[in-house]
């Protein structure tokens, strides 16, 4: 199969280059570099240097006949998106739209998204599924919407095929070590976690520990990222056999609270991790748990590296590392 992953050099990026190159694909990566590492692409990737949202490129780039195209070239800062929509609305739905146009010109009808669980908004129950209502609380949320409803129509209209994996909590590395480059200005709560602990940062601040929630601070659903690049295989190979357009959940399925993450963290790196009681964050709910029922059923997934353990342990293993140099 040959698969081209636009946004392919960043974080989630490399992961999914790392399980089509395992099993001999071959794979390009089309990235600008605004946040990806070059530290991090594996030099048996075809390696295109530019954006989505220049159509030039795009069809340069779509020349190579590609069976299929990997979208994860979105902005994905939650906060950042409500300061400054506009930068979002450029990159996240124009820049995806140039993205399907030129898959349609070039005649790719497979493609895949990276999608988000920030569609769904404010939980009305748990497990959140793929029928629960999809209403954004944030700008960031909203674009990956704009996105996968610009695919249904591109389906109904031109034949296009997709699968939109919405992930919720992507955290980890490769646990086999091939991943070694930090994000860029992580925002989330593990690696801000990992930065204390390796000495980058001097404390985490918690938002909230009055929740309705077994220690009082927020619950979340973590993947391992070498779960979601397996589940970008899947949905190659799914698209690859005929299937329909499909849209599915990535999730554990069992939520951890930032006490447990914070906790854990330090029983693994050995480390004292300061932090902050701060105020809740608007919009936090107090518990986001996934169901990945219909990832399981059509696409055979399981989050097999989605313990608590394993999702801290390989982070750690790049923080030590980088605060070993410091």
């Amino acid at each position: 199969m040959r698969v081209l992953l636009c946004g392919g050099a960043g974080y989630i990026g490399t992961h999914v280059a790392l399980e089509f190159l395992e099993r001999g694909d071959t794979v390009g990566i089309l990235d600008d570099f605004s946040s990806g590492l070059r530290e991090n692409v594996s030099p048996k990737v075809q390696l295109f240097e530019g954006s989505i949202l220049d159509s030039n490129i795009l069809d340069s780039v779509m020349g190579y006949e590609w069976d299929a195209v990997v979208h994860l070239a979105a902005f994905k800062a939650a906060g950042e998106s409500m300061l400054d929509p506009a930068k979002y609305a450029h990159n996240n739905i124009t820049g995806s739209l140039n993205l399907i146009a030129a898959c349609e010109r070039h005649g790719i009808r497979q493609f895949i998204l990276s999608s988000s669980a920030a569609v769904y908004g404010e939980p009305t129950y748990l497990p959140i599924d793929e029928k629960h209502p999809t209403v954004p609380e944030n700008y960031y949320g909203y674009t990956k919407l704009a996105i996968e409803e610009n695919l249904a129509w591109f389906a109904k209209l031109k034949g296009l095929r997709y699968v939109s994996l919405r992930y919720f909590n992507a955290a980890g590395y490769d646990p086999r070590g091939r991943m070694m480059g930090m994000e860029r200005n992580p925002a989330n709560l593990i690696p801000v976690v990992m930065e204390v602990a390796a000495g980058i940062r001097k404390k985490v601040q918690v938002f909230g520990c009055d929740y309705p929630t077994d220690d009082g601070t927020g619950v979340r659903d973590y993947v391992h990222v070498t779960d979601l690049a397996d589940a970008h295989v899947r949905a190659a190979d799914y698209l690859a056999k005929g299937g329909d357009s499909l849209v599915v959940n990535l999730g554990s399925e069992q939520g951890l609270s930032v006490r447990q993450i914070i906790d854990v963290a330090h029983k693994i790196s050995g480390l004292p991790i300061a932090e902050e009681a701060v105020g809740r964050r608007l919009g936090d709910p107090a518990k986001l748990v996934a169901s990945s029922a219909k990832a399981k059923e059509i696409l055979g997934w399981q989050a097999r590296y989605s313990t608590v353990d394993s999702i801290i342990a390989t982070t750690w293993k790049v923080y030590d590392s980088v605060g070993k140099n410091r």
